[in-house]
């Protein structure tokens, strides 16, 4: 129900008038809002769409631990003493004819046993590697899916299928699509926001993985920087007071006001919320940042040196002080695991630099209560080849490993399987869509009936393909 962002000429209004005229009578009836399809409320830059969520939601927020590059789940989550028994024999020709590879394509196929042991964790004695010694000290709340497939081999697409459902561009990313459907409880800070950090085999990730792409752009991720202060500009200028700021503000919104009333277009809403936003970050960003409400010993578990030093620790530590100041999603990406080379000592490196902050943050949500509303979701956009690729091994599309915790998820359990070498995921296959699914149901989300018009088309982050919601791991 958008109107086409141009003036009414005589000769457009006589042609457009036979359906035109009602709908104006109709739109007066429902109000500006809901005759535009759009969901701001005064006063509130992230409201929930009407009638959402569907029906009773476990979580209300999440952190998504992206391990940017593709974590091995061979050296991870998902041990095969097959593998260790034929290292460096040929791989059976039976499991790779015919199918994709990226690098090692046309190339002689030798088995790699995981360099790690893996060790049985907790209670529920989920086997996991040795090198997360504090991830696996929370076994018993961790669902570990051994079963993951995607679609893309290659790491800018298959980051963009991981967070978009879709490797076309423009299509809304997950976040962007939990901002526009469900909305969050900050009206001072963004509601979904990334933070990066970097390791060895460090890939780069592009913008668009945050994109709000056909929604507008006021439900996009903001990039906060790792190092430094988070927000650039977010002091006034010398001479400058925070009354003087407030009326320019105001003079601007005025006139953005003015222009949307001629000439209807949802850029311009957006427009006019990031300017409040933006005044209210001033006040809300030092706060945020003010590390010095943080006890020796929180930053001691978080293995933090220095607040704001553009480590994954310190992301961490960051990414629970916005959940609890209402931000609906925050994404961390750890570039740290494009391991082709060097698996040995850059694996165990980014290991360790993210082992112990992931645990902190489990217990930290967990120590406030916020754990069982707040889901919690690591890994990376694909696995790594059971085969080796010099001293390291290659993307792999066929099986990966995650895990989610907190927000609905039953805790202490292992779903799905790969074959005995670790190539394929044989039971309970989960794809991304399903993931995608599954995770909008937590959120109390019907993922067929959350879209958005565009060009003829509801678009869905599940896309078209039939997806299926994992009941399986919910608690």
């Amino acid at each position: 129900m958008h109107p086409t962002p141009n003036d009414v000429a005589r000769r457009s209004f006589l042609t457009q008038s036979f359906a035109g005229i009602g709908g104006i009578a109709l739109a007066s009836l429902m109000g500006d809002n809901q005759a535009y399809g759009d969901s701001t409320v005064a006063g509130h830059p992230w409201p929930a769409i009407p009638g959402l969520p569907h029906f009773a939601p476990k979580a209300k927020r999440i952190v998504h631990l992206c391990m940017a590059g593709g974590p091995s789940h061979l050296e991870s989550l998902d041990p095969k003493p097959e593998l260790d028994r034929i290292d460096g024999q040929p791989f059976p020709a039976s499991f790779t004819a015919g199918q994709q590879l990226a690098q090692l394509q046309n190339t002689e196929l030798k088995a790699r046993k995981s360099f790690c042991k893996f060790k049985k964790w907790g209670e529920s004695e989920i086997e996991m590697s040795e090198l997360f010694p504090h991830t696996g000290k929370w076994a018993d709340e961790i669902c570990v899916i051994r079963s993951m497939t995607t679609e893309q081999i290659n790491h800018d697409t298959a980051h963009a299928f991981m967070n978009t459902g879709s490797i076309i561009k423009g299509r809304p990313c997950m976040g962007s699509w939990m901002l526009y459907g469900l909305g969050a409880e900050t009206s001072d800070l963004p509601g979904y926001v990334v933070m990066t950090s970097s390791g060895p085999g460090a890939q780069p990730v592009s913008a668009r993985q945050w994109s709000a792409g056909v929604l507008p752009s006021r439900y996009q991720g903001i990039a906060f920087q790792s190092s430094g202060a988070p927000v650039h500009y977010i002091g006034n200028p010398d001479g400058v007071c925070q009354s003087t700021q407030r009326q320019v503000i105001d003079e601007v919104q005025r006139l953005n006001g003015l222009l949307t009333e001629r000439h209807w277009d949802p850029e311009i809403d957006t427009r006019i919320a990031q300017y409040e936003m933006a005044f209210k970050m001033q006040a809300a960003v030092p706060e945020l940042t003010d590390m010095t409400t943080e006890s020796q010993a929180t930053l001691d578990a978080y293995g933090v040196k220095s607040p704001g030093d553009g480590t994954y620790a310190s992301n961490c530590l960051l990414a629970r002080r916005l959940l609890q100041r209402g931000v609906r999603f925050v994404q961390l990406y750890h570039r740290g695991w494009d391991h082709h080379g060097n698996l040995i000592p850059n694996f165990t490196t980014s290991a360790k630099a993210t082992d112990q902050p992931t645990a902190a943050l489990l217990a930290d949500l967990k120590r406030s209560g916020m754990l069982e509303d707040t889901l919690v979701l690591w890994g990376g956009e694909f696995g790594r080849t059971p085969m080796a690729q010099g001293s390291g091994r290659d993307h792999h599309i066929n099986a990966f490993s995650l895990w989610m915790a907190g927000g609905g998820v039953k805790g202490g359990t292992v779903y799905g399987a790969t074959d005995e070498l670790g190539y394929n995921a044989v039971e309970d296959v989960v794809t991304v869509h399903d993931l995608h699914a599954t995770m909008l149901h937590l959120f109390g989300v019907d993922h067929e009936r959350l879209s958005a018009r565009f060009q003829g088309l509801d678009l869905r982050l599940t896309g078209v393909e039939p997806a299926r919601v994992v009941r399986e791991i919910m608690a």
